[in-house]
């Protein structure tokens, strides 16, 4: 069999594979091979200037083993008619003829062959896929089963949106070109790759803005946190890093354009952009907008926060079927609790040293 890394040249550049690696699975698969022909047999593999050697491995003994196994024992007057020198224990080489394998074995050669290569490609699908972990990923929609779990073709491979990480409300048909979030990916060397992708996860929604808005890919604007009730509503908390350059605004865009693209993509999922700050109280403050906060108390071991709003503030703070006060809570990582504001006082020190910066 000459020419051989000619051949294993071809085959790793029509398949995009590194050659030393398919160099690798044409010795894994002869020597498995072998095994399966012959029997349990110790082989050696070598490959140099395009020949093929295959190699037996026969260790030198003198009794009665040798008789018994003789695939993988020589006694010691047999070893040395291939070695002179041979003593017992040593370990001989040699050379295996392939037509000893037959036609049959020929064929479980090439079957062998392909199934190594077909998890050389399975490998390095997964290497891609695992670097875009939580990235956005786009497919043609290939299948909707009877549960409603929409399947997508990704890089050669299909990725499954179950559904419960589509958004409520919106559906899919085979053709549609969908845009998820690269959850979670496995690799089992039975099943293959496994590849969940969500629409719901509020990584989605993050790397949707940052999509839209240079200054976020930049670097210049900063999410911090964000919050959803997918196809709802949701809140994003940002910084600028520049002080010439306004975070909220910048999100949003002239007349809305940046953020009612996202918006679209998530079914009209209502979305806050709320500006950051790294003092508890002041996050939570701007986390309940559009309520107006009279003051918050921050009980930081407890995760808890009691916030005081006017009555006519309060209905605004919790949101219809309690939505907003949700959101906040989940984006501030804190409990809130809402409480009627004392009545006014002459004394405002409070509130103007809660949104001192």
């Amino acid at each position: 069999m000459e020419k051989v890394l000619d051949l294993l040249s071809l085959v790793a550049n029509e398949k995009g594979l590194d050659f030393d690696e398919v160099k690798e699975a044409f010795k894994r698969s002869i020597i498995k091979t072998a095994k399966k022909v012959l029997g349990d047999i110790d082989v050696e593999v070598d490959i140099e200037n395009g020949e093929l050697k295959i190699y037996q491995i026969f260790e030198v003994r003198n009794d009665d083993v040798a008789l018994e196994e003789p695939e993988k024992y020589f006694y010691l007057d047999e070893a040395r008619e291939f070695d002179p020198n041979a003593q017992i224990g040593d370990k001989l080489k040699v050379e295996l003829d392939l037509g000893k394998l037959g036609r049959s074995g020929a064929m479980a050669l090439q079957r062998e062959f392909e199934r190594e290569i077909t998890r050389l490609l399975e490998n390095e699908i997964y290497r891609k896929l695992i670097s875009k972990l939580n990235t956005i990923v786009s497919g043609e929609v290939v299948k909707v089963d009877s549960e409603e779990n929409t399947w997508v073709e990704l890089e050669g491979v299909k990725g499954v949106l179950p559904m419960r990480n589509r958004i409520k409300g919106e559906k899919f048909e085979v053709g549609d070109v969908m845009k998820a979030l690269l959850k979670y990916v496995h690799f089992d060397t039975n099943r293959g790759i496994t590849i969940e992708l969500s629409r719901t996860n509020p990584k989605f929604l993050e790397k949707l803005i940052e999509s839209a808005v240079p200054e976020v890919r930049d670097g210049i604007i900063k999410i911090h946190t964000s919050a959803r009730i997918p196809g709802v509503r949701s809140k994003v908390a940002v910084s600028s890093l520049n002080p010439k350059v306004e975070p909220i605004g910048t999100i949003i865009g002239k007349n809305g354009v940046r953020i009612n693209s996202v918006s679209n993509e998530l079914n009209g999922e209502n979305i806050d952009v709320i500006e950051y700050s790294p003092k508890p109280e002041i996050f939570i403050a701007r986390a309940l907008s559009p309520a107006i906060v009279k003051n918050v108390q921050v009980d930081e071991d407890k995760a808890l926060a009691v916030v005081e709003v006017d009555p006519d503030q309060k209905a605004k703070a919790i949101g219809k079927n309690g939505i907003n006060i949700t959101l906040a809570g989940m984006l501030t990582k804190y409990k809130i609790e809402l409480k009627d504001a004392e009545e006014k006082s002459k004394d405002t020190s409070k509130l103007e040293n809660l949104f001192k910066i």
